[in-house]
């Protein structure tokens, strides 16, 4: 059984930081590509970031690019997600993802194969 769990959420006022982790077990995490995606109410599933699995290679969508950071330490099978420079419009679930590696368009959620419960992200104004 494949568990992904995000912690690291919480209320923040704008400029703020937060670092999300995102715990895994039950897959080898090392052969994964791993990536964030974010959902505010009433709007899609959004990518965030992704890293190779060796983590020298990071992808990340244009709005979060110089404040977010994504990091792993493949000996914790842990993938982290340092927010910085929090904005109201960063406000929604985060949620961390597997990806085997190959597997297409790292920006698209459909590529993603193992998904956490995700972990709530308030900035306030």
């Amino acid at each position: 059984q494949v568990y992904l769990v995000e912690s690291g959420g919480g209320l923040v006022q704008a400029g703020g930081s937060l670092r999300l982790s995102c715990a895994t077990s039950g897959l080898t995490f090392s052969d994964h590509v791993m990536g964030w995606f974010r959902q505010a109410p009433g709007k899609e599933r959004q990518f965030v970031a992704a890293i190779s699995w060796s983590g020298d290679l990071p992808y990340y969508a244009g709005s979060v690019m110089r404040r977010f950071t994504i990091s792993r330490d493949n000996a914790k099978n842990t993938v982290y997600l340092e927010m910085n420079g929090l904005k109201p419009e960063d406000t929604a679930v985060y949620y961390c993802a597997s990806a085997r590696p190959g597997s297409g368009n790292y920006y698209t959620y459909s590529v993603y194969d193992h998904w956490g419960h995700g972990t709530q992200v308030t900035v306030s104004s």
